[in-house]
């Protein structure tokens, strides 16, 4: 049986600046998945007209939801080639301060070299080689979406990355400037509706899509706990949900990436996106911040960038769910 929990729902108007609280909810969906609540409401917790008395007013403020063009700084190159290895000048990339961690120093002679090839479902598989450079944090670009590895005890990396864009160019740097670039053809991509979530540090984020009025818990809910297959996306049966980021890199960047194949699907109606996150130990009472990636018809990324109040540690085990942060799709069968 789920452990209960409860939910705290937050319902946001994009592109402007605005505050708002938290409400407990207690839906049916929302109850298969995570439960009835179990937390009690402080006695001097103001009560909601017309709620139980289960349901409670979290007394929290200020979140700040803002539109805006992500720019990276960077100048991506324009190569001839459909795929391109080569070794970078020092990055002009503004990374995270690092802190009680060595800054990588590979030697003169260090070769560093990445490779990128398209393969099913608008994903690209990226590769890299800088054997002086072992077990070493990497930070991954791509098209606004930015997430950090780790280099193997042989100076490596082998990833999986889903696309953002038809001509992808990939920027893999380390923290001390060395870097490489590559670059491939996705034209694949057209096929796919894409959502992004990416954030910094271990603030519990997460993507959850229900495909064509799945209820949480049940086929079709996909998430961190059941991300659905490549496969599923490679047939047109479903989504899938795949995460970026290595948890135990230092100053580490997380991205979450929903795809769904929209040319290959027979089905007709919608795909709910939400953004949930967990009130714990980790995160109670602080101000954490995400930032949503979506491909538009034209092949533009809207960006959106939120800021978010988490409350303080006696709501531990409650979730925040944000319904807007992410568009839900329409989908029409072919």
């Amino acid at each position: 049986m789920l452990r209960k929990k409860e939910i705290l729902t937050a319902v946001a108007a994009l592109g402007c600046a605005i505050g708002i609280g938290f409400i407990m909810q207690n839906s049916e969906s929302a109850q298969a998945f995570y439960g009835p609540t179990e937390i009690e409401r402080p006695e001097d917790m103001p009560e909601l007209k017309g709620a139980s008395a289960a349901n409670a007013l979290l007394n929290v403020q200020e979140i700040t939801l803002t539109s805006a063009e992500f720019e990276t700084g960077i100048e991506l190159p324009q190569p001839d080639a459909e795929v391109m290895t080569v070794s970078t000048p020092p990055s002009a990339l503004t990374e995270p301060q690092m802190y009680g961690a060595a800054e990588a120093t590979p030697s003169p002679a260090c070769d560093i070299t990445a490779s990128a090839r398209p393969v099913a479902a608008a994903m690209v598989d990226l590769n890299m080689q800088a054997a002086c450079l072992p077990n070493e944090r990497v930070t991954v670009h791509h098209n606004g979406m930015i997430f950090t590895v780790t280099t193997s005890d042989a100076g490596e990396i082998s990833l999986r990355v889903p696309a953002l864009a038809q001509e992808a160019v990939f920027i893999l740097a380390f923290t001390n400037g060395e870097g490489a670039v590559a670059q491939t053809t996705v034209e694949e991509l057209a096929n796919f509706d894409r959502s992004v979530l990416q954030w910094k540090g271990n603030t519990g984020f997460q993507i959850h899509a229900r495909e064509f009025g799945a209820d949480y818990g049940s086929d079709g809910h996909l998430w961190d706990g059941a991300p659905g297959e490549i496969a599923d996306a490679v047939t047109g049966s479903g989504g899938v949900l795949t995460r970026h980021g290595d948890m135990q890199a230092a100053d580490l960047l997380l991205a979450e990436v929903y795809s769904f194949p929209k040319a290959h699907n027979a089905r007709s109606g919608s795909i709910a996106l939400s953004v949930e996150t967990e009130v714990t130990e980790a995160n109670c009472g602080l101000e954490i911040e995400a930032q949503s990636l979506e491909i538009q018809p034209d092949g533009s990324i809207k960006t959106q960038n939120l800021i978010l109040p988490v409350p303080d540690c006696d709501a531990e085990g409650s979730f925040l769910v944000l319904n807007n942060l992410l568009q839900d799709l329409k989908v029409a069968g072919r």
